[in-house]
């Protein structure tokens, strides 16, 4: 067996491994942290949860020594995912002094101004980092490492341009990395642009399909949430997210698992960052055991011990269905899908069965339901963009009446 101390890592970084109790290596670990610890290029194929973030870690906290400017930059896709990753670099450079600090939008600029000047390492969301590249508030000249996570994730939230921008402004003379679940054209062209003979690794699948069941209902629009509650009411596992497709369906659905006694807190993009971190941290440390949220809130973070994903609302992209059924069954553990379909989710339903003919969904008979309280909006409210990036890389609002005069729950639609 394979263990930490073969692949080449300094007893630094060992030593905050061994406090956190990792046994062995993760397989995208094993294979890239020798090449990345050599100063190769690499990109790596793998999910969320796969262990990359120590891959890359271990590459800027052994190969370079606290000083003057920024010598690390690694860009994430969503805000969340910037302080989870700083957060991890944080803890496995302690016993080497790195001054880590994340960079995202929805917080004031002015306090990143003094924290970028002392930043050895830098973790950041493309659109806030590039509003500091257009005021000059950050240096590039002194970077050594430049490393892409979730790439494909930027590619759908259109930050590839961005990305474009700021990689190009780096040193040619560099080491860079790219982490992705699939890899599509538009990476294609950042690693023939911007990579030197990039090694390649595609990691084995985090998720066991052993362990994860998929299940479908198929009900009547009007008792969608009162099945929802229904099987919430029974549940007694593990931390459970609840996808839906829109912001407004989240606030509704989490107000309304409140009302019926079911604790529940909502995440999307419309929040602020401060309340977005305090529901995050609620939810991860377990004080509450029920998350809904939107796919672009959920990008990229890593929470353990997830054992049902239910979508309440069937994704409009059938890859989204693939991420969003890989956040449970990891390493190891069980987990279960369970699809909530009314007669709008029909559609989008079928192109997953299609796309993914392989993966076995079970229809399940709609239980006996008792009535619940639903509390309808007495007001529409709009989400507004947290900052001036967001209107054209995360799409325009638009209120548009829903289709379903009988759906009591979900009167306008706004778009992530």
């Amino acid at each position: 067996m394979i263990s930490f101390n073969d692949l080449g890592i300094s007893e630094q970084i060992l030593k905050t491994i061994r406090e956190k109790n990792f046994v062995e290596p993760t397989y995208i670990q094993e294979k890239s942290i020798p090449l990345i610890l050599q100063g190769k290029d690499v990109i790596g194929r793998s999910s969320t949860g796969s262990g990359k973030t120590l891959a890359f870690a271990c590459a800027i906290i052994q190969n370079m020594q606290a000083g003057p400017g920024v010598k690390a930059v690694v860009l994430t896709p969503t805000r969340e995912l910037a302080e989870q990753v700083s957060e991890a670099l944080k803890e496995f450079s302690k016993y080497k002094s790195l001054y880590v600090t994340a960079i995202y939008g929805g917080v004031s600029i002015n306090p990143q101004f003094a924290k970028l000047k002392k930043a050895d390492v830098v973790v950041a969301t493309p659109g806030r980092f590039l509003d500091h590249m257009e005021r000059g508030t950050i240096d590039l000249s002194n970077v050594q490492i430049f490393v892409l996570d979730e790439a494909d994730r930027m590619v759908d939230m259109g930050f590839i341009d961005d990305v474009d921008k700021i990689i190009s402004v780096c040193p040619k003379k560099r080491q860079t990395l790219l982490f992705s679940a699939t890899l599509s054209s538009d990476i294609e062209r950042i690693k023939n642009k911007y990579m030197s003979n990039p090694e390649s690794i595609s990691a084995k699948p985090y998720v066991d399909p052993s362990k994860l069941k998929q299940i479908y209902y198929d009900v009547r629009d009007n008792i969608k949430f009162s099945l929802l509650v229904h099987l919430l009411s029974k549940e007694h596992g593990g931390l459970v997210i609840i996808f839906c497709n829109t912001r407004r369906q989240a606030d509704f659905i989490s107000k309304n698992l409140r009302a019926n006694n079911l604790d529940a807190i909502a995440i999307h993009g419309g929040f602020s960052q401060a309340k977005r971190s305090a529901n995050m941290d609620k939810f991860q440390s377990k004080n509450t055991k029920v998350l809904v949220c939107t796919d672009v809130a959920a990008r990229g973070l890593d929470i353990p011990d997830v054992s049902h994903i239910y979508n309440y609302d069937i994704p409009n992209d059938s890859k989204e269905y693939i991420h969003r059924i890989g956040r449970t069954a990891r390493a190891g553990k069980e987990g279960i899908i369970i699809n909530i379909l009314s007669s709008r989710d029909h559609n989008n339903f079928y192109s997953i069965q299609k796309a993914y003919s392989t993966i076995s969904i079970e229809k399940i008979d709609v239980p006996e339901l008792k009535n619940v309280v639903i509390k309808k909006e007495t007001t529409e409210k709009r989400h507004r963009p947290s900052n001036r990036f967001n209107n054209h890389r995360r799409g325009n609002y638009s209120r548009k009446p829903s289709n379903n005069s009988t759906n009591n729950y979900a009167r306008w639609n706004i778009d992530n």
